[in-house]
């Protein structure tokens, strides 16, 4: 039986389920892939296109079958008895006078009868002049189904922004789990070297228990940086679409952020913001177009071949057979109590606003674009910065652990060494992280997320 149980202890490291080690790209494929708020704006692509199409077909004639049937128990007889008629001529006056000579009148009969009734034919309607409306109104479409796919586009960068925060969250946070893992190594180290000293009687043991109360808060870190892993780890799977209990690790080094140091060759024509503020603005002027066009004449053709049958008169039907029609429609507004007019200053109206709001957004980006440069330039610096502090507390804590063993420094001054190389390392690792995180605050400032590839 105990061989049956080392077997299976040996075996089971390589039977359990491994993290799935997942890159930057997969982590934005996965979110934009199951994000709901995308797909919402895929959808309303979609319905703007279908949109476009329905406007475009305006121009092209309306060609519609129809048809209509009735029945009716109506009938009648109408009849005229015959006989003498006189016969009248003009008089010189310009009078009918009689003759005196009377003409025979067979007399008339006529019996009709409703009794089913059907019309069937084909309807042809062809706008010729509808005052612009329809070019105004696929125009509008048009813009609608660019502002539509704008959304989208804005919407992918929004989901992209989420997962590399997501993303990066997760490596720092892996990160400060391996330094507090290292420091706590740095405690143990120091806990036998004390404990080794103390025995020899070389120190104190008032250095011992120093030692541990140090080590006891270096767990306590441990713990803590173990848990916000997790909790990254989950956030990064709430961003996916998938599971929060899934398993997964990233690589634990950030992707590179190109060397961005000022915004001269910036510009906002490539955000989804700018164009869709334009848009906007150039959809309010059509809208102008489409109210300014009921103030204007319609002119319109409709050409139509029916068939008719029904109605008999003495029993043979009336109506048997096809026709054709054409009519030419022509429809000039006068007078309206001001209501177009009004349409059409209200239109007008927007359009000023529009224009308005899109010099204030513009301008707000532009700071936008200006602020998320000067914080790329700072956390570059602030990066530098922590490299150097970092090699410095490197230094200084292996001094003081020299010095210590030499018995030229007290153990306060080793353990404070040791919390400073801490302190620097983990803003080490926090300014790597702002640093990823300004870079892509600056390419979305910039309209350069959604192209640049890690």
């Amino acid at each position: 039986m105990k061989p049956l149980i080392l077997i299976v202890a040996f075996a089971f490291p390589f039977l359990a389920p491994r993290a799935q080690e997942l890159t930057m790209e997969q982590c934005r494929s996965s979110a934009l892939q199951y994000n709901k708020k995308r797909m919402a704006a895929a959808r309303g692509t979609e319905a703007a296109r279908y949109s476009l199409d329905g406007t475009r077909a305006l121009f092209f004639p309306d060609v519609r079958l129809t048809g209509s049937a009735a029945y009716s128990t109506i009938d009648g007889a109408l009849n005229i008895p015959g006989g003498l008629l006189p016969v009248l001529q003009p008089s010189p006056a310009g009078q009918m006078i009689p003759t005196g000579a009377s003409a025979y009148f067979p007399g008339l009969g006529l019996e009709y009868e409703a009794g089913p009734m059907f019309m069937a034919g084909v309807q042809l309607k062809q706008p010729i002049y509808t005052g612009g409306k329809i070019r105004a109104g696929y125009g509008l479409a048009k813009c609608q189904l660019e502002a539509a796919r704008l959304q989208e586009k804005l919407t992918e960068t929004e989901v992209i922004v989420a997962a590399d925060r997501a993303y990066a969250q997760v490596v720092k946070a892996q990160e400060m789990t391996r330094v507090a893992q290292a420091y706590k190594d740095l405690l143990e180290e120091l806990l036998r070297n004390v404990q080794s000293a103390v025995k020899h009687g070389l120190k104190l043991s008032n250095d011992e228990l120093k030692v541990r109360v140090k080590l006891n808060e270096g767990e306590l870190a441990l713990r803590k940086a173990e848990n916000a892993r997790r909790l990254a780890v989950m956030n990064l799977c709430h961003v996916m679409g998938r599971s929060l209990d899934e398993s997964l690790t990233v690589s634990s080094v950030l992707p590179e952020v190109e060397a961005i140091l000022h915004d001269g060759g910036a510009t906002l024509s490539a955000r989804p913001e700018y164009a869709l503020l334009e848009r906007q603005t150039e959809a309010a002027a059509l809208q102008v177009k489409l109210n300014r066009a009921d103030l204007l004449p319609q002119v319109g053709v409709v050409g139509a071949y029916n068939y008719m049958n029904g109605l008999e008169v003495n029993n043979e039907k009336l109506f048997d057979g096809g026709s054709f029609s054409a009519l030419l429609s022509v429809s000039i507004p006068l007078y309206h109590f001001g209501e177009r007019t009004n349409k059409v200053k209200a239109a007008r109206a927007k359009l000023e606003q529009a224009k308005a709001e899109q010099a204030h957004l513009n301008e707000q980006m532009q700071l936008e674009l200006s602020r998320a440069c000067n914080n790329l330039d700072e956390a570059r610096l602030e990066c530098e910065l922590s490299v150097r502090s970092l090699e410095q507390a490197e230094e200084n804590r292996v001094l003081s652990e020299k010095s210590y063993r030499a018995g030229m420094e007290t153990l306060s001054d080793v353990l404070e060494a040791q919390t400073l190389w801490q302190q620097a390392y983990e803003n080490k690792v926090d300014a790597y992280f702002r640093l990823y995180l300004a870079g892509v605050d600056y390419r979305k400032a910039a309209g350069r997320l959604l192209e640049h590839g890690e």
